[in-house]
């Protein structure tokens, strides 16, 4: 991808590793703003389309907030009851109407490549923010940006790393993306813990192999995470399932807390989930003994999402080169700044 200012954000298939690197370095440069030491105003006046018609807290609130850091203002569409396409309105009619109202859209739909569909009626530019059980690259983008930062802190590079992916890798979006962006860089090892049912999709697994890094396939959490720098975790997708039924077959199937980590995994393995993290006693994939563990990455995570939506905002807008013209002070008290 050579061009970001007015283009869509789609997939992770767009990129290549420099466009990534270039979304990484701009999303370095919104600390400042994002942790209340600065603000800028470089987006005053534009309005975001925020359009989530599947539930959402943190990715719908991550994107406007970052728009609202660049001094834009948001307005937002949520749950399908709530707009036309409850009343038979296509995706493109939907589009051409709404990308009128704004200057830049970020959506999530609960069908497949319906964003894309969507975008294709837009006269903004549209970012995806998850599409079914298909994509959802701004997490991608922002998981890959954490694991870089955390392996940086060890000395260490993503070419190279052994990556553990545990849970539903079959309904998980974020691991598609993510297994996407890295088969960009050179020797991953993946090692796919998943019940046999739940496995990573075949297409996915082609990309991996295509890009020559080594893949260990297994449904059993012990024994397979001994090697692992980064350990990855997803909830059941529940409402991806035919049946709430279905979905229960495999609810607290895999856990981690603290006595297995300690047991299983390397002293200094960083624990990532893409939240929300299923704590309800008869999942509890990822327990709260960890809160406090160093090597619990998915707060980081998380903030990391606030910088990565504020490059992509800036970038397709093509401001990402004013940020600093556009500074002032921050007058409130804001402990964040402290932090």
């Amino acid at each position: 991808m050579t061009q970001f200012q007015g283009s869509h954000i789609l997939s992770v298939n767009q990129l290549d590793l420099d466009a990534v690197q270039k979304i990484f370095n701009v999303a370095s440069r919104m600390s400042p703003y994002a942790l209340r030491q600065k603000r800028t105003t470089v987006l005053e006046g534009a309005i975001l389309g925020n359009l989530f018609f599947e539930p959402s807290t943190r990715t719908r609130i991550s994107f406007g907030c970052a728009f609202n850091l660049l001094g834009g203002k948001v307005n937002e569409t949520v749950g399908m009851a709530s707009s036309s396409l409850s009343k038979g309105e296509s995706l493109y009619d939907t589009a051409r109407v709404l990308s009128s109202y704004s200057d830049v859209i970020a959506m999530r739909h609960p069908e497949a490549f319906s964003v894309k569909e969507f975008a294709e009626g837009s006269r903004v530019p549209v970012i995806n923010g998850g599409d079914g059980s298909n994509e959802h690259p701004t997490q991608a983008l922002l998981d890959l940006f954490t694991i870089q930062k955390e392996l940086a802190t060890q000395g260490q590079d993503i070419s190279g790393m052994n990556i553990a992916m545990v849970g539903d890798l079959k309904f998980g979006r974020t691991v598609h993306s993510l297994s996407r962006l890295l088969c960009m860089y050179k020797n991953v090892s993946f090692t796919l813990v998943s019940p046999k049912e739940l496995a990573m999709p075949d297409y996915v697994l082609a990309d991996i192999e295509n890009a020559g890094h080594k893949i260990t396939i297994t449904d059993q959490l012990e024994g397979n995470l001994d090697q692992a720098d980064i350990l990855y975790l997803t909830r059941i997708q529940e409402e991806r399932f035919p049946s709430q039924e279905e979905a229960n077959k495999y609810r607290g199937k895999f856990r981690l807390n603290r006595s297995i980590y300690t047991q299983h995994c390397k002293s200094n393995t960083v624990i990532m989930h893409p939240l929300p993290r299923d704590s309800r006693e008869q999942a509890n994939e990822l327990d709260n003994d960890l809160n406090s563990h160093p090597n619990l990455a998915i707060f980081r995570q998380a903030d990391n999402g606030l910088l990565i939506r504020m490059a992509l905002f800036a970038l397709t807008l093509g401001v990402d080169t004013q940020l600093e013209k556009y500074e002032c002070p921050v007058n409130w008290y804001s402990r964040k700044a402290e932090l």
